[in-house]
């Protein structure tokens, strides 16, 4: 690992992994300070517990007062190039790392497990890290979501990395995906699918940024991949890898799942390889949740850790918070997903579908990708598995007003939605929706919000009115 500097300023701390991060330099005896837009709990709250200084707002005179730091590192919102801190930091000639580049430099070791892919990833990368912990492999390691079973990042002085691989951009200033900072000596490979039409204007340009990704893995570097994703085939197909391991409900692949059972209380099935047959049980929702075991297991197994220690870890590992996670359980029960797309939104639904028979009330709101009018012909059919679809507010995006391709608002996103799942509403007030929606669901009933924002507290209001 590299030297750790002395003082590190968080431009954008209030995130989710910009906050995890600052903690785990913090848990190392680096001095961290931060400054956001904003700041609400949880996340304020872990900073403050944590005895991390920070402030609201961009001013360079703070960062002055709390100490120069040795390091600044921009993530979020914060990476705008006229930011005022940011300008601070070239002015007085201080290291700037983006995010990206902060978790390669720091996080990323010689043995560099990267999990990738349009789904999964978030899981999968939180469920290693925890069975490599389990294991005694004391990793580094980052996640994008919070954990409900350990911290969400970690900075260790082993040989062993577990980071999450985004392919957004690293900052406002660079275009180049969050994983091609990540060095992968260990790629694990759950979904291909064309995302963020925003930053990728044609599945094309999506896909080569995974080719380029393998193509740079060292020549006896390892991917674990899903047998049964087409994307991932077409992607394989094109950079030809040396080492492939494959995982999936496919025949023919070298870790094979089957006897899958999904209820309420979570999975049981087996997972097969080399003649060798294992029993699995999790505690987590959504059967999709099957394949991002199973590679896990697969990545696990190839790297060494014995069988029992794995499903050991499996049947501990509680989940992701927004993945499928259950808020409220009374006569109605209240689940908070990350689904911002169509395709993540249908997959979230299925498995809802699959464990309760009752009515499901979808609360649905896109990421940026998802509100593009490119995207539009995936909304068909996506939420047949939802009995009632509600719109709400949507987030305001910035974008420019001469922009050729505006985003859907709330009236255009409810118009193509509506051609296949006529039973949908848009609701602009945030108040309107709760009340809606808590007066709408009987016994049995559940509702679902469906997005990557955090609903600005509807979700506290319905359980609240529900209670």
């Amino acid at each position: 690992m590299s030297e750790l500097p002395k003082h590190i300023h968080v431009i954008g701390i209030c995130g989710v992994a910009t906050s995890a991060l600052a903690i785990a330099f913090h848990k190392k005896g680096v001095k961290v300070t931060g400054s956001d837009k904003g700041f609400y709990p949880p996340v304020s709250t872990s900073l403050t517990e944590a005895g991390i200084p920070y402030y609201a707002g961009w001013h360079p005179e703070k960062i002055e007062a709390l100490g120069k730091p040795d390091l600044i590192i921009a993530g979020g919102g914060g990476t705008s190039l006229s930011n005022p801190e940011i300008m601070y930091a070239k002015e007085h000639g201080i290291p700037l790392l983006s995010f990206a580049e902060a978790l390669g430099k720091y996080i990323v070791k010689k043995n560099s497990i990267v999990t990738v892919g349009t789904w999964g990833k978030t899981t999968t990368s939180a469920l290693l890290s925890f069975i490599l912990l389990e294991a005694g492999m004391d990793p580094s390691y980052f996640t994008g979501g919070v954990s409900l079973s350990h911290p969400t990042g970690e900075l260790s002085d082993s040989d062993w990395s577990v980071v999450e691989g985004d392919e957004y951009q690293a900052a406002i200033w660079d275009k180049k995906p969050k994983f091609s900072y990540y060095a992968p000596t260990h790629l694990l490979l759950t979904a291909v699918s064309w995302d963020h039409a925003d930053l990728y204007p044609t599945e094309r340009s999506f896909f080569e940024a995974f080719e380029n990704l393998i193509d740079k893995l060292p020549s006896n570097g390892l991917i674990v991949a899903c047998a049964d994703d087409k994307g991932i085939a077409r992607v394989l197909c094109d950079s030809d890898p040396k080492n492939l391991i494959r995982y999936g409900k496919a025949l023919g692949a070298d870790y094979y799942y089957d006897n899958v059972r999904h209820t309420k209380s979570g999975l049981s099935f087996s997972i097969s390889h080399e003649n060798q047959t294992y029993q699995i049980q999790s505690p987590m929702l959504g059967r999709f949740n099957v394949e991002n075991i199973t590679a896990c297991f697969a990545m696990a197994s190839e790297i060494g850790i014995p069988a029992d220690k794995i499903i050991a870890a499996i049947k501990e590992f509680r989940g992701i918070k927004r993945r499928l996670e259950k808020r409220f359980e009374g006569d109605v029960t209240v689940l908070d997903c990350h689904a911002p797309t169509a395709e993540k939104a249908a997959s979230v639904l299925e498995s809802i579908r699959e464990v309760y028979d009752k009515k499901i009330i979808a609360i649905y709101e896109p990421n940026i990708g998802g509100r593009q009018r490119a995207s539009a012909g995936a909304y068909d059919g996506a939420f047949k598995d939802a009995d009632l679809v509600v719109i709400p507010r949507l987030t305001k995006l910035k974008v420019a007003e001469n922009d050729a391709d505006m985003p859907m608002e709330g009236d255009e996103l409810t118009a193509t939605i509506s051609k296949t799942q006529p039973n949908i509403k848009y609701i602009d007030d945030d108040k309107k929706v709760v009340e809606f929606i808590s007066a709408d669901a009987k016994k049995g009933d559940v509702i679902a919000f469906l997005g990557s924002h955090g609903f600005r507290g509807m979700i506290e209001e319905t359980m609240s009115k529900l209670i």
